[in-house]
């Protein structure tokens, strides 16, 4: 199976960590609280902020940004604009002694994901689960996952789920919303009163290295807050 198959030719994401450093989380807050929104609200720059979080179990002092292009094109042409940008070009300046590390991945969504603005809970949390599965097992992935999602969406709302396509290699990302760390808890453990749901799981653990779970707090401009 193509990856236009996979993804069913649907835009480009870029996901976006940044590693604090702790004694600069409130600086780094601030300065993408000017920068972000500005970037997503200006046409010449082909992109829009599908989400921006900051972590508050797991990575700690870890903030996640996904950004949403057109297309590969557009990708490009963005980050042309964005070097020629002085305004960009001073964020860039001002950001970098705040952190400790940063890394990206370009990600294509999940065809059977859900087409249209994502359902969230307001003002809730959001878990983002990132797999490093064995290489050439994207497809079994895929196939399993496609079923699991019916008996998940029962229960809990799905954001998004991702491949990576550049950068680190073989990972796959889903995203879900819950009102609170007790709704997930519960949400969870009804999943697996739903046919279909244990098998999932049973088939796609082998297929893994390994996993995480992050939980994510939305900034107060995200989109998705």
């Amino acid at each position: 199976m193509t990856t236009k198959a996979l993804s069913g030719g649907k835009s480009v994401h870029e996901l976006q960590i940044h590693h604090v450093r702790p004694e600069a989380m409130a600086d780094y807050n601030a300065l993408i609280t000017e920068e972000f929104p500005r970037i997503a609200n200006q046409p010449e720059f082909q992109v829009q902020l599908f989400g921006s979080w900051t972590v508050d179990i797991g990575h700690l002092d870890t903030a996640v940004h996904l950004w949403e292009y057109p297309d590969y094109p557009g990708y490009t042409t963005t980050q042309q604009v964005l070097r020629d940008d002085g305004t960009h070009r001073a964020f860039q300046r001002r950001v970098a002694p705040m952190l400790r590390s940063r890394e990206n991945q370009i990600v294509l969504q999940f065809a059977f994901w859900q087409a249209g603005p994502p359902r969230i809970e307001p003002h809730g949390i959001y878990e983002l689960r990132s797999y490093l599965l064995k290489p050439g097992r994207l497809l079994e992935w895929e196939t399993e996952w496609r079923r699991g999602l019916v008996a998940r969406s029962r229960f809990a709302q799905p954001v998004g789920g991702w491949f990576s396509q550049l950068g680190e290699l073989n990972y796959v990302h889903h995203m879900w919303s819950y009102r609170d760390l007790q709704a997930r808890k519960e949400n969870r453990e009804a999943a697996w009163s739903v046919p279909g749901w244990a098998e999932t799981v049973h088939q796609t653990v082998p297929l893994m290295v390994k996993m995480e779970a992050n939980i994510l707090r939305p900034q107060p401009w995200s989109p998705l807050n």
